[in-house]
């Protein structure tokens, strides 16, 4: 049974536009990170002379140090220091820019990008801890719908900036790019972010768990390799590294129990809002990434649209999703978290629903205004999400739970990519989309939005059986974030 103690009192100073932006500089580094290399994929493989299948290691070996790494990151700035960590974080991710730009083999790219990976894991990871201590407890929905904006805008930017940074400058401006704004965010948070303070519960005399965390990142790294290799053929390697992946969950779980200070205490995805918190997550950002991997094939196949209206009709989704953060943030601070969130969820339903019944004579606006509404109920429900699981958590586990956050995204995307892309190509009955008649194509995006729906059904079920009090915290070593009690 867990306890209930008292909410962790609002402390922090009175917000700064400029301690916020220290946040959320970093915040849009690292979603640019992910999306603006996509893009340059076909020049770097003339530049290097290289394949696809090569190339696209640029891409991956980013998002594995991501998905890898920022459980242990999260961890390592709850136990030396997060504004310290941060620091890192983004020093090591403007350097490693430097040294992508400047890659004289792909070899050397993609080793650069590993590193950039590692310090975006560090940026994601404490970015939503150090939120407490940067603005107080009733405006932190405010500063959540604010990151999560600029992480919209670094994911919608990123293919227009780095189609234009090419055609101008050549493929190693979409790395070097990063360098004013990482300069920039190192001195904002140098100057702007609170010091580190010395806890007196002993925190920072915990002993990293390095068994724990290396089990962990070889774990994932298994699953994220099983659903990204083989660009949709699930074949006996992909099902191999999925069976690892099982065996290296179930070792982690054995020596986490064990363990005298754990990675991550396992006992947390017993409270409610955590469990169901990631659980959340991680099913409606899978829904997210259907609308970007069904919607350029739909769109170019069923209404014949060239790459560039594709890209166009694209960026509505991201757009909605940033210019809904700050006004979400309001709501989940007006009328607090539980029913925001299930708002943003209704209308993620809702969205996903007409798309499994939208006729093809409606054209692309009748493509856009559900796309529009799923995005827009995402930011919404992605804002109350973080608020609630952040606002219950002790001090001592911020940067492992907002790791986890940001992992359980991570993991949605990955899986969203594969399952979803596999649903598509299966209900279409072909792979070959470009030639695919708009019978074939329609078909397959309504058996994906189908799947979709159930999937934010599920969500809604997780959601509304996992109502529990507010304004509480967690205090006892016996409890979920394992702050001594007092």
């Amino acid at each position: 049974m867990l306890k209930q103690a008292i909410a962790v009192p609002a402390t922090a100073p009175a917000p700064s536009a400029w301690a916020l932006a220290s946040l959320a500089l970093p915040m849009l580094l690292a979603a640019l990170g992910t999306s603006i290399a996509n893009v340059g994929l076909p020049t770097l493989a003339q530049a290097f002379d290289a394949s696809f299948q090569d190339v696209q290691w640029v891409v991956l070996a980013y998002l594995l140090a991501v998905t890898t790494l920022i459980v242990g990151a999260g961890r390592l700035g709850d136990l030396y220091g997060r504004r310290r960590l941060m620091l890192a974080g983004i020093a090591l991710y403007t350097a490693a820019s430097l040294l992508c730009g400047l890659a004289p083999t792909l070899g050397w790219l993609v080793a650069a990008r590993a590193a950039q990976g590692l310090g975006a894991a560090l940026m994601m990871a404490l970015t939503l801890a150090l939120v407490a201590e940067v603005v107080p407890k009733d405006r932190t929905g405010r500063a959540m719908g604010l990151l999560g904006t600029m992480s919209a805008i670094g994911t919608a930017l990123g293919p227009s900036l780095g189609g234009a940074l090419i055609a101008a400058c050549g493929w190693p401006a979409l790395f070097l790019v990063n360098l004013p704004l990482g300069l920039a965010a190192l001195l904002l948070a140098w100057q702007r972010l609170p010091a580190d303070s010395a806890r007196a519960d002993g925190a920072t005399r915990e002993r990293f768990d390095v068994a724990g965390t290396l089990l962990l990142a070889l774990t994932l790294a298994a699953y994220a390799l099983a659903m990204t290799l083989g660009r949709g053929d699930f074949g006996a390697t992909n099902l191999a590294l999925l069976a690892a992946a099982l065996v290296g969950l179930f070792a982690f779980g054995r020596v986490e129990r064990r363990a005298a200070t754990p990675l991550i205490r396992l006992a947390m995805f017993a409270w409610p809002v955590l469990g169901a918190g990631f659980a959340m997550s991680a099913l409606v950002t899978t829904v997210v990434m259907a609308t970007l991997v069904v919607g350029p094939f739909y769109l170019s196949g069923a209404f014949a649209l060239d790459a560039a209206r594709v890209g166009l009709a694209m960026s509505a989704g991201p757009l909605a999703a940033a210019l809904m953060g700050v006004p979400a943030g309001r709501l989940v601070d007006r009328h607090g978290t539980a029913g925001t969130s299930l708002a943003g969820l209704i209308a993620m339903a809702a969205g996903a629903g007409v798309l499994t019944l939208l006729p093809t004579r409606l054209g692309v606006a009748g493509y856009l205004a559900p796309l529009v509404l799923i995005t827009a109920g995402y930011a919404l429900f992605q804002t109350a999400n973080n608020t609630a699981v952040m606002g219950g958590v002790a001090a001592a586990q911020r940067g492992v739970v907002s790791a986890l956050l940001n992992l359980s995204r991570n993991l949605g995307l990955i899986s969203g990519a594969s399952v979803m892309g596999a649903v598509f190509a299966m209900a279409a009955a072909t792979t070959d989309f470009a030639t695919a008649p708009v019978e074939a194509v329609a078909a397959g995006m309504r058996a994906t939005f189908m799947v979709a729906t159930m999937m934010v059904v599920v969500a809604i079920m997780v959601a509304i059986g996992s109502r529990a009090p507010r304004q509480t915290t967690v205090t006892s070593k016996a409890t979920p974030c394992g702050r001594p009690g007092g």
